[in-house]
């Protein structure tokens, strides 16, 4: 996803700053991974500073979790310990939120996701996240949910709790404080 936002020259190496920072802090998180190469793909890709910085400001903590050899794209997640303050309170999708009769969110979480140019994570995403994790234990976060499940009006979501990742279903027009979602992506 593109986005033709940019970031000041001023926030740019600021917001670098906090991702080394945060890099360096979670090595776990890419143990084959060397920050310098980070660092020279995101000066390739400006244009991916901004969705990160949006990230970030939503409360998500952009971490790299992985590096995908066939594109040469490292893989940023949110790797915030409960899902994102800045992104609560949210339904599913655009359908959803325009289904809602009265008490509306602001927004859903797929329409906010493409506002910031990220993706949601998928329910492998989610499990590949919660392995590095544990994330969302006192909150839960949607995921990106499959045409069948959303055709029948739901919406998916996980959390994890009792030492073990939970995926539920809910109605996708339903929205809850504790509940948002978690973004990649792709630079």
């Amino acid at each position: 996803m593109g986005n033709k936002q940019q970031l000041s020259e001023i926030r740019i190496p600021e917001l670098i700053k906090i991702l080394e920072q945060r890099f360096k802090k979670y090595s776990h998180r890419h143990p084959d991974i060397n920050w310098d190469d980070v660092r020279t793909r995101l000066q390739q890709r400006p244009e991916k500073l901004w969705s990160l910085n949006e990230m970030e400001e939503t409360g998500g903590e952009p971490d790299v979790v992985g590096f995908d050899s066939e594109t040469g794209e490292y893989l940023f997640y949110d790797c915030s310990p409960e899902s994102p303050k800045g992104r609560r309170s949210l339904c599913y999708d655009d359908e959803a939120l325009l289904s809602r009769k009265e008490y509306k969110p602001d927004n859903s979480a797929i329409g906010l996701a493409r506002e910031m140019g990220i993706d949601v994570l998928n329910e492998e995403e989610y499990f590949y996240l919660q392995r590095i994790g544990p994330f969302d234990t006192k909150t839960s976060s949607w995921i990106r949910t499959s045409e069948s499940v959303r055709k029948m009006g739901g919406g998916i979501f996980g959390d994890f709790r009792f030492g073990r990742v939970f995926i539920y279903h809910n109605g996708a027009e339903s929205y809850y404080a504790a509940r948002g979602f978690r973004g990649l992506l792709k630079v």
